[in-house]
């Protein structure tokens, strides 16, 4: 038994002396320097705590386990947005080919330039957000929200305004609408990657990080500048937008008429009174910009001094106060367009027709499908279609398509209100027109086919001209020595008809030859001297007869 006792008590001093042992350990492995962190101090926890990021179970901030990704809403966020821009870069798609070839539907009664911003806008916003998707910053949401807030008032005003509503339709508005509704779900996707960020560096490393990589700099640096730039740009579509706003308070000259199945509406404005005689009404055709511009007054001062009693003009698509016509859009099609305003007015001639410049076209086709109500054709410096493809050259239509794209940023109307007096008159008819997106869609329009259909319809009128038409041909003498092949093919017009009443060369004028004190008074002498010609020609009844006499012959 005094063995037992005594077995069991060495027992005991063992375990108590192991014990003793193990707890030394222990507090020795508190007092020594762990090999994973910082000796101890008196800050030194005596328990691990969970934002330790030095704790086995944490994982090291540039671990690439690290990532938001991790979380499935950040995921479906990012799988969204890629959805978002590939809808985007549809719609963006769709507007460019309109630029060229109008989609069924798909036709805005302005320029189709403003719409295609907008989409380029909302593109661009999407771009930036998933190309630099997993580095949100706070910097960028508050530059995208600037640009939200000028996407709101942008899509207020292109609303509230019944021209711009009337000229952006359905196209131009869900352009607008849809860039803002991207620019507010890029705040939401890069808020959602922030917090899944922040969720996720908790629960990996043990607490959210706030410095970043240098890649990570580059891509928020790379993102804010992209997006400053959509910032200005958004804030000069809204000052663009502004400046069209005020602009459309100018009433009109005349009135605006439906045309083509109410696709688009043709400004008409007639002038004076029909006189005893008959006297024919004369039609002015614009050159290279609106008639208001230079043309009206001449007609004005004709009128008062007596020289023609009566005329008319319209704004071809595009200029003026006209619509913009769906692309592509010929001679002929302008042409059908005035002819449609011409009788939806009540206006039924007889014409003298004038046309100046690139205008003179327009006019032969007119004179051509109109020949018994044509009393007279005075053509201005003509363009000849054999020269129809300087019009259409490559390098000129890129140039204008480049134009156009940059149109809706107001770079010239903008400072031109500001700083340079331009009036609300300057930039509908006057000086600053060609500003305009709605003209620079018109000329690339006329570009686009100046040489094949517009060509066509050019060679077809003088086939069917009639013959026995009076014609007046008054040149720029600058032009002329200027351009010998210009001056080959004026030789050329002149031919036009087998009834030439006169061809007068100002010497001193340019294209544009109502702006000298001589070029005017050459013109209204000629067309006074169009207008109170008597043309006698046989009644439609004659012509019917000799036509079928030399049939039978």
């Amino acid at each position: 038994m005094k063995k037992l006792f005594k077995s069991a008590d060495n027992n005991s001093s063992r375990s108590a002396g192991r014990s003793e042992v193990g707890e030394s350990a222990s507090r020795d492995s508190l007092d020594q320097p762990s090999a994973a962190g910082p000796p101890p101090d008196e800050t030194t926890r005596l328990l691990p705590n969970r934002i330790d990021s030095n704790h086995a179970g944490y994982l090291s901030p540039d671990d690439p386990a690290v990532s938001p990704y991790n979380l499935f809403s950040v995921r479906a966020t990012h799988y969204f947005t890629g959805f978002l821009l590939f809808l985007t870069s549809v719609w963006w798609i769709l507007l460019l080919v309109s630029l060229f070839v109008t989609p069924p539907g798909f036709q805005t009664r302005g320029s189709p330039f403003t719409a295609f911003a907008y989409a380029t806008v909302a593109l661009t916003s999407l771009a930036v957000s998933l190309l630099f998707f997993a580095a949100p910053s706070k910097s960028v949401r508050v530059i995208t929200g600037i640009v939200a807030l000028f996407l709101f008032v942008n899509t207020i005003v292109t609303a509230a305004v019944e021209r711009t509503r009337h000229e952006e339709g359905w196209v131009g508005i869900t352009s607008v609408a849809w860039a803002l509704a991207m620019a507010v779900w890029t705040i939401v996707a890069d808020r959602t990657v922030q917090w899944g960020k922040r969720e996720e560096e908790e629960r990996l490393t043990g607490r959210p990080e706030s410095r970043r990589t240098l890649l990570e700099w580059i891509e928020v640096s790379v993102s804010s500048i992209a997006l400053l730039v959509l910032c200005v740009v958004t804030g000069l579509l809204l000052c663009t937008l502004i400046l069209r706003s005020v602009d459309a308070g100018l009433a009109p000259l005349g009135h605006r008429y439906w045309v083509d199945g109410d696709k688009y509406e043709i400004h008409l404005y007639c002038h004076g009174t029909k006189s005893k005689e008959h006297l024919p009404t004369v039609l002015f055709e614009g050159g290279e910009g609106p008639v208001e511009n230079g043309l009206w007054q001449f007609a004005q001062n004709a009128v008062q001094n007596g020289s023609i009693n009566r005329y008319c003009f319209a704004d071809r698509p595009g200029l003026g106060w006209s619509d913009t016509a769906p692309s592509p859009f010929s001679a002929g099609q302008a042409t059908e367009a005035l002819s449609e305003a011409l009788a939806r007015a009540g206006e039924t001639g007889p014409w003298v027709l004038v046309g100046a410049g690139i205008g003179s076209i327009y006019s032969r086709v007119f004179s051509s499908r109109h020949g018994a109500e044509i009393e007279g054709l005075l053509l201005v410096d003509p363009l000849h279609e054999d020269l129809l493809e300087r019009v259409g050259a490559s390098g000129r239509g890129f140039g204008l398509w480049l134009r156009g794209v940059l149109s809706p940023l107001g770079l010239d109307r903008i400072p031109g209100a500001l700083f340079k007096g331009r009036t609300r008159e300057d930039r509908v008819w006057g000086r600053a027109a060609y500003q305009s997106s709605k003209a620079i869609f018109a000329k690339l329009q006329e570009s686009l086919v100046a040489n094949s259909l517009t060509k066509r319809d050019a060679t077809t009128s003088r086939a069917i001209q009639y013959q026995d038409t009076p014609l007046v041909l008054v040149s720029s003498g600058v032009q002329i020595k200027r351009d010998k092949a210009w001056e080959d093919k004026q030789k050329d017009l002149s031919k036009l008809t087998h009834t030439l009443v006169s061809w007068d060369i100002v010497e001193d004028a340019p294209h544009e030859i109502w702006r000298t004190i001589e070029g005017r008074e050459v013109i209204e002498k000629r067309l006074k001297k169009l207008v109170r010609r008597q043309l006698k020609r046989p009644s439609t009844v004659e012509a019917g007869e000799k036509e079928e006499l030399v049939a039978d012959q």
